[in-house]
């Protein structure tokens, strides 16, 4: 049986994640362990099974929100270029699930391809975009999947084609461990139209959310026909602190962190949230962030 031990090269402890969060607070990994290859990684994988040593995944820490104690077992981070990989074959784009959304993007428009381009400006990787289905107004990424490779948490590896996967507002059906790569099904398209949509779907995100400060996207999820940030700000929330987390003034549904941050200040800022929309609005929010 092999052990943490074994992967010592590949590995880190007690290392702090807000560095590697958007929101940039929270505590240390246990282990941090980067995988160099797809194979190393399965077997990484398989070590935590056999030993049962607790096991997730980090992307880019857009959408994630780490508590100041720390994550007990082995967080893995695919950083590595072989799982970031992207090509492009006819309308065909298969991608590395540890890829920016935004290369992606910017890839497949340079190669004459439509049907990413409305996710400009959402951050993350893909992996992260795929199991959480990013996306906005304009479309999420689930809609021009065509398979996904995955890796469970045993280590073994599949493919699940379209037909058997679904994606719905912020969910996908991928409950695997890590998701190794994706294959878009994307259309030729103009190159010089597509990069104009780009650019005011770009100028609109900007306008509206608070892009130059610390944050993780979107808190809350929008129930049903109704836009979460709207009731936040009814709730008369916008602009509301707890310690250095801050309801943001420009888009009620984003928090923003200072340098003096705790990741406990968000978490309190999170339940107050909830607690007075719930009072004032009668709409109990769910949250579209992940909580480690």
């Amino acid at each position: 049986m092999s052990s943490l031990a074994d992967f010592s090269d590949i590995t880190q402890h007690d290392r702090s994640l807000a560095e590697w969060t958007w929101l940039k607070v929270g505590g240390p990994a246990e282990y941090l362990v980067e995988p160099r290859s797809v194979d190393e990684l399965a077997a990484v994988v398989r070590c935590c099974a056999e030993t049962g040593v607790p096991c997730r995944v980090l992307g880019s820490g857009s959408n994630l929100l780490v508590r100041d104690e720390g994550v007990s077992g082995v967080v893995l981070r695919l950083a590595e270029e072989a799982f970031g990989e992207i090509t492009i074959e006819g309308t065909v784009v298969n991608v590395g699930a540890g890829a920016l959304l935004s290369h992606v993007i910017s890839h497949s428009v340079r190669g004459g391809l439509v049907g990413l381009e409305t996710l400009v400006g959402i951050p993350g990787t893909v992996g992260g975009a795929l199991r959480g289905n990013a996306g906005g107004r304009s479309g999420d990424v689930g809609q021009n999947v065509q398979s996904v490779t995955v890796m469970t948490d045993s280590g073994e590896q599949f493919v699940r084609s379209e037909d058997e996967l679904s994606f719905g507002y912020r969910q996908s059906s991928i409950n695997e461990l890590v998701v190794i790569d994706v294959t878009f099904a994307l259309a030729e398209g103009d190159v010089d139209e597509t990069l104009k949509r780009m650019r005011k779907l770009w100028i609109m995100r900007k306008a509206t959310q608070p892009m130059a400060h610390q944050s993780a996207g979107c808190i809350f999820k929008n129930p049903r026909g109704i836009s979460a940030g709207s009731l936040v700000e009814q709730a008369g929330l916008k602009g509301e602190k707890v310690g250095g987390a801050e309801v943001s003034d420009r888009h009620a549904n984003f928090i923003v962190t200072s340098a003096e941050a705790t990741a406990a200040d968000v978490l309190e800022l999170i339940e107050r949230i909830r607690e007075r929309v719930s009072e004032q609005c009668a709409v109990d929010l769910e949250l579209e962030i992940g909580i480690w």
